[in-house]
């Protein structure tokens, strides 16, 4: 996705600003503000004048990273209706749900410190999970598959809750079970 107001990355140039963030989101995840640009650099097999051309400074590539980020986190809807039933895709999604908050956490202390700084890492971030979510569970009411009292921010106050509880990949069993808690409180019943 190339920046706003810039023109189009060449295809190349937009695969490695891809790998880049892929291997930040990986890093970040697992180093938290310890990494290192240059080893984000190497393992992504790009120099550090594309890394630095790319993204200047750590606090534009965390930001880079987190909007990336939501953006696959929500991209990634309408495949899993296309590809599973209604509720399977919820279900399949709030397992990417806690991929996201995982990686999140592990830059939470730089996202925290940009937002200091003046800068609003999150954005629409909020309103566009939220949509997300909306649109599973209308899929989901629409196949008859949950139940309809229960609006889309009180789960999403749920997921972000146990994804909170539970950030951290040695946590990852029990908020799935979690996870599964909640989705089963919103099966309908015979």
């Amino acid at each position: 996705m190339a920046d706003q107001g810039h023109r189009p990355l060449r295809a190349d140039a937009q695969r490695n600003r891809d790998k880049i963030l892929t291997t930040a989101a990986r890093v970040f995840t697992t180093e938290g503000l310890d990494a290192q640009m240059d080893r984000i650099a190497k393992e992504a097999g790009v120099g550090n004048a594309t890394l630095y051309r790319n993204f200047p400074t750590r606090e534009i590539l965390v930001e880079a990273v987190y909007r990336n980020e939501v953006v696959q986190l929500c991209d990634a809807v309408l495949p899993l209706l296309a590809q599973k039933s209604p509720y399977e895709a919820l279900r399949a999604w709030t397992r990417l749900f806690l991929d996201y908050v995982t990686t999140k956490y592990g830059m939470i202390d730089a996202l925290r410190a940009i937002a200091a700084a003046g800068s609003n890492p999150y954005g629409h971030s909020r309103e566009m999970i939220q949509e997300a979510v909306a649109t599973l569970m209308e899929a989901c009411t629409a196949a008859g598959t949950i139940r309809t009292d229960i609006p889309p921010t009180d789960i999403s106050a749920a997921l972000e809750g146990i994804a909170l509880t539970s950030a951290g990949t040695e946590h990852r069993q029990q908020a799935e079970r979690l996870l599964d808690l909640v989705l089963d409180g919103l099966k309908t019943r015979p």
